[in-house]
């Protein structure tokens, strides 16, 4: 049974009958989208205070056929990586409640678009974590491959080097991030894909759900019986095919959706 919570910021009944769906499942999936990263301080992308709302130039660095060809916006790309908001950011309570959640032992696996690594810093196991756009931490060279930690390619930058090459083939470096108009990893959807098929309950957290192919672990998850709940702040693309929908503040829902102790 749960106990008392507190339900008043949200919708009293709809967190009800999501907190549930959660006490009942031992699979649960969770994805998240760049919702459950704000309170972390980190911008979304088309919010009234998103990154490409506020300077839609910066659109341009994350589309892989400008950043190849024009070495102005690969330079540009280099000093707004010198600043991203995820080198000083911390988890935040909705991070810390998915630890909750895996804790438990029921976290089957956790997909995220997010490319800040804020659930791993928050001590999700690795192994549990499907980045399937990449990670900011990383960089990867265009040409060859080669990947390093982001910081070697930055420290670079701060001595003077404003669009550094790779050093074993003289190629392109990027974030080891998906970029528009960049192939997905096919390993890393078809596990997406598998763990949705494989879930008795999915969570979808903090996305539209309007990017594909990863909104398609929604419907793939809901085909195959599992339970669908959205948390999010606004109206999703999904929010039709969903057994729940909550609205509020992630970070006061989450809480209290993967409280400890609460499946029992």
């Amino acid at each position: 049974m749960r106990h008392t919570r507190d339900v008043d910021a949200v919708d009293h009944e709809q967190l009800e009958s999501a907190c549930g769906l959660v006490d009942e499942a031992q699979r649960i999936v969770v994805l998240t989208g760049a919702g459950i990263s704000t309170d972390s301080g980190i911008p979304d992308f088309r919010g009234p205070n998103g990154v490409w709302t506020k300077n839609p130039a910066a659109e341009k660095a994350s589309n892989i056929s400008y950043y190849l060809a024009e070495p102005e916006v690969r330079r540009a790309a280099w000093q707004s990586r010198l600043e991203a908001s995820a080198w000083s950011a911390e988890p935040n309570r909705g991070h810390l409640a998915v630890v909750d959640l895996e804790r438990s032992g029921r976290l089957h696996a956790l997909i995220t678009q997010n490319i800040d690594g804020l659930h791993q810093r928050a001590g999700i196991d690795p192994d549990l974590v499907i980045e399937v756009h990449g990670t900011i931490w990383y960089s990867r060279c265009w040409e060859c491959g080669d990947r390093r930690l982001m910081e070697e390619m930055l420290q670079r930058v701060r001595n003077g080097e404003p669009d550094p090459a790779c050093e074993l083939c003289g190629g392109i470096v990027k974030s080891d991030t998906i970029s528009f108009g960049q192939s997905l990893i096919p390993e890393v959807i078809d596990r997406a894909m598998e763990m949705s098929e494989q879930a008795d309950v999915l969570v979808a957290i903090g996305s539209t759900l309007s990017v594909y192919p990863v909104a398609n672990c929604v419907p793939l998850a809901k085909s195959r019986g599992a339970k669908v709940v959205i948390v999010n702040a606004e109206p999703t693309e999904m929010d039709d095919i969903a057994d729940v929908v909550v609205r509020g503040s992630i970070g006061e829902i989450l809480p209290q959706l993967f409280a400890p102790g609460s499946n029992t």
